[in-house]
């Protein structure tokens, strides 16, 4: 099922293989502008030198590949940042964001993510979501300690990986005469 979302300010939604060609270009536009050395200094290494649009074309192509990628837009249509979703199983995904520089101290990662919680939590099977960060990333790092995200152990330096677990509704027991008590 692809995800999509809306929040106070964000519309959010999974960009398909298939995705459009007229949208596709936009994406293509608007991928180097955002991939700033700024934006990417905490990114794998593949974030980094996406300044062109056959670099741009090359780095969504991994993206659509390995993850499931969601577009992060304002409610005027701009293209404003992405989300990642790196499904390990069926319990388990590893997610990751960004937003263009001009967007940061604004909240929107905060509304971003809290959106995002709420709709995995009601639409998919997963029972944690796991973001790891770059230690040197405070911000990312308050912001996922802020949403109730907590740290696991860890061995090296770098990153450090933190855990959500979603709350997920319980049904009501239905008794044995078919009625709900």
């Amino acid at each position: 099922m692809t995800i999509a979302f809306e929040t106070q300010r964000l519309s959010v939604v999974e960009i398909v293989d298939g995705v459009a060609l007229s949208e596709r270009s936009d994406l293509l536009e608007r991928v180097p502008a955002m991939l700033t050395p700024a934006v990417v200094e905490h990114l794998p290494p593949y974030f980094h030198g996406v300044n062109s649009r056959g670099a741009a074309d090359i780095w969504l192509e991994r993206m659509l590949r390995e993850s499931r990628l969601l577009q992060v837009k304002s409610k005027t249509h701009e293209i404003m940042g992405f989300l990642f979703i790196y499904v390990e199983n069926e319990h388990h995904a590893h997610i990751g964001y960004l937003l263009a520089q001009a967007y940061w101290g604004k909240g929107l990662a905060t509304e971003l993510l809290q959106g995002f919680i709420g709709a995995a939590a009601n639409t998919e099977s997963w029972l944690t979501l796991v973001g790891g960060v770059d230690q040197a990333n405070t911000a990312s790092t308050k912001l996922l300690e802020k949403l109730g995200f907590t740290a696991q152990k860890q061995d090296g330096n770098s990153p450090v990986f933190y855990e959500y677990r979603l709350s997920r509704a319980i049904p009501e027991q239905v008794s044995q005469k078919g009625a709900v008590p």
